[in-house]
């Protein structure tokens, strides 16, 4: 039985390898914020939204759709969702408390398997029932597919024949078994054979027939006999434990697919729910066609600082069409950095189809996404703060193609201004000129008045909101770069009254 919730065609893997920049996104998007309230404590539910998200940029506009619709059914139905992902962890946690034991005899894996099967058996005659009583109000093509499966697979008829057969395989008739003589009388091709029901005659009961009959008895004190009929019975119950085994992985293997794939939905109900106590809005996005190069949202806002304070988080909006370069500037502590992580969230959440913190948002899709953050210097660092950006950047360089966005932040600062614009028209030109996006949130007077100056069709320009009085109001608008950051805003509420630093 296949889940396929998460791709309309094949199996969600929870163990993808993760991008090589994982530990980039990671920090520089405070990913982990986000990850941990989807997670609600589950670590299980971590790791699939986090493999789920950071290997998004891989998906098409089919996959994100069908997604969508499903996690759409899922925001409205949430119980039953939760109640299928119980029954998953149910099935898993039966099958790992069962124990074979210190020895794998085949008589002791039938045994054992049999419990498992019976629990199985149970759980499986669950999702049924909640599939005949909700597959109605579900409408996605992922959930349709799902229940109209589970219909079609576990029927009665089903169930009854593994019923019979799970009893049968109890034995408690005993196993009838023949075997044949190899080389030196040895046993050789054991195999279980069915046992036929034995029919009532009335003339053989009363005129009772004498057979010949082969017996062997074995004395109560003989452990020889015990142990030497014991190895002939799982000669030929080997094959019958193998199969079984076998069922038992099988079905185990649809629950655990089905707990994977639930996992990234419900993920996404518990990210809702949290949303909802912060009246903060949550919206499907509309993922573009890769040609349409327009990029339109309302009220984005970053939801991972959304999700650690209380305040009310500002959102932005913009509307553009056929820009590949944005350059942000603007008051110190403006929001810059906000709304450049905003951007970078929303575009990881629509396309691994999940709602985005926005009223409204489209955008094309991108391949891969990268971020090149200012870091401070540390003892870890092997080289000047300068050499080690240039080393991160040539390694983005060796993975960048013409469908990658890339968020620059305060990158190239660790020189002189001079130097530093410098080396940002050098990449930033050439990467714009391949058609990547780019957004480059930069304190650099020098390479933004220079990019303004050049009138480029291709580029942008955003600046942090700062009124008359110095007050930020953290949105950022459309404005041409300015020739100073407001540095003094900061600077005066601390040394205004002869304040010093010790």
């Amino acid at each position: 039985m296949n889940v396929f919730l998460m791709y309309p065609d094949h199996d969600f893997d929870s163990k993808l390898k993760l991008p090589w920049n994982e530990q980039a996104l990671m920090e520089d998007l405070e990913l982990e914020t986000l990850f941990s309230a989807m997670s609600g404590n589950d670590e299980f539910i971590h790791t699939v939204v986090k493999t789920a998200i950071l290997t998004s940029m891989d998906n098409n506009r089919k996959i994100i759709q069908f997604r969508q619709k499903n996690l759409e059914d899922c925001l409205k139905h949430p119980e039953i969702i939760r109640n299928l992902y119980s029954i998953a962890i149910q099935a898993i946690e039966l099958e790992r408390k069962s124990f074979f034991g210190i020895f794998h005899y085949p008589t002791s894996i039938i045994n054992r398997s049999l419990d498992v099967m019976d629990g199985f058996v149970e759980l499986l005659k669950q999702i049924r029932s909640i599939s005949d009583n909700y597959q109605s109000v579900f409408n996605s093509p992922g959930f349709i597919r799902f229940f109209t499966m589970i219909q079609n697979e576990l029927t009665d008829p089903y169930f009854e024949e593994i019923k019979s057969h799970l009893m049968n395989l109890r034995f408690k008739k005993g196993a009838l078994i023949s075997a044949e003589l190899g080389i030196g009388n040895k046993g050789e091709k054991y195999t279980l054979l069915k046992q036929n029901p034995k029919k009532q005659n009335l003339w053989k009961n009363l005129l009772p027939i004498r057979t010949e009959k082969y017996l062997i008895t074995i004395g109560d004190r003989d452990d020889r006999g015990f142990r030497a009929l014991t190895e002939i019975k799982d000669r030929g119950l080997n094959n019958i434990a193998n199969s079984l085994a076998q069922s038992v992985d099988h079905i185990l293997s649809f629950f655990t697919l089905l707990r994977s794939e639930l996992a990234f939905y419900l993920g996404c109900i518990n990210l809702s729910d949290l949303m909802k106590k912060r009246n903060r809005p949550l919206t499907f996005p509309v993922p573009l066609e890769n040609q349409n190069n327009t990029l339109i949202f309302k009220d984005l806002y970053d939801i991972c600082l959304a999700l650690t304070t209380s305040d009310y988080i500002v959102g932005n909006d913009l509307e553009v069409n056929e820009k590949n370069l944005f350059i942000i500037t603007g008051a110190n502590q403006g929001g810059k950095s906000t709304f450049l992580r905003s951007l970078g969230v929303a575009q990881l959440m629509m396309e691994s189809g999940m709602c985005v913190p926005a009223v409204s948002y489209h955008s094309k899709l991108y391949n891969s996404l990268f971020t090149h953050y200012r870091r401070e210097e540390d003892i870890t660092m092997k080289s000047g703060k300068l050499d080690e950006e240039l080393s991160r950047m040539s390694e983005i360089i060796d993975r960048i193609s013409s469908r990658s966005l890339i968020l620059f932040n305060e990158s190239f600062s660790a020189t002189n201004e001079r130097e530093g614009s410098e080396i940002a028209r050098q990449i930033i030109l050439p990467l714009v000129g391949e058609g990547i996006k780019v957004f480059f949130v930069t304190h650099l007077t020098d390479f933004a008045q220079s990019i303004y100056l050049k009138e480029l069709k291709d580029a942008y320009f955003l600046r942090a909101d700062r009124q008359s009085d110095g007050e930020r109001t953290f949105k950022i608008l459309p404005g041409k770069p300015l020739e100073t950051s407001y540095g003094a805003d900061l600077y005066y509420p601390i040394f205004k009254n002869g304040s010093s630093l010790t």
